[in-house]
């Protein structure tokens, strides 16, 4: 998958499968530039998909094969869909030979966000918490 949908255009060389109970349900490859979406990295395609096939948002049990190490992104979506175990081929290092270097946003996820290059500012919206508070008291709530 990494193979083909890079040398199609696709994006990126990266792909990435989804395996339950000895059986594929997701698979996908990176599709940033075909799809003109930046999120489109193999891993997400794929977690969609077996999302999508499963009928659920989470993946317990389930094994990700990935061709590469995920980026930071792909790992947070990974844990939110709580896959049993990440299996990957190269690492963030060999990326980062070929282009794809993520060692700097690994290095402002440590930062407080005041101290990030991309800034983020809190502002005092009361109604932004109350619709959170709201939502914890529903007792029909889906947590996740």
């Amino acid at each position: 998958m990494a193979r083909e949908g890079s040398s199609r255009g696709d994006g990126g060389p990266f792909g990435a499968v989804v395996v339950l109970d000895g059986r594929v349900v997701g698979e996908g490859w990176n599709q940033v530039v075909a799809t003109a979406d930046p999120t489109a990295h193999a891993e997400i395609v794929a977690v969609r998909r077996a999302c999508a096939e499963l009928g659920g948002f989470q993946l317990v049990g389930a094994h990700v094969y990935a061709s590469c190490e995920p980026c930071p992104m792909c790992l947070g979506a990974l844990y939110w869909a709580r896959p049993a175990q990440i299996h990957h081929a190269a690492t963030r290092d060999h990326a980062a030979e070929v282009g794809f270097d993520d060692s700097f946003i690994y290095d402002e996820l440590a930062l407080s966000p005041d101290r990030r290059r991309l800034p983020a500012r809190r502002h005092d919206v009361p109604e932004a918490v109350q619709v959170m508070r709201r939502w914890a008291e529903n007792p029909d709530r889906t947590t996740y």
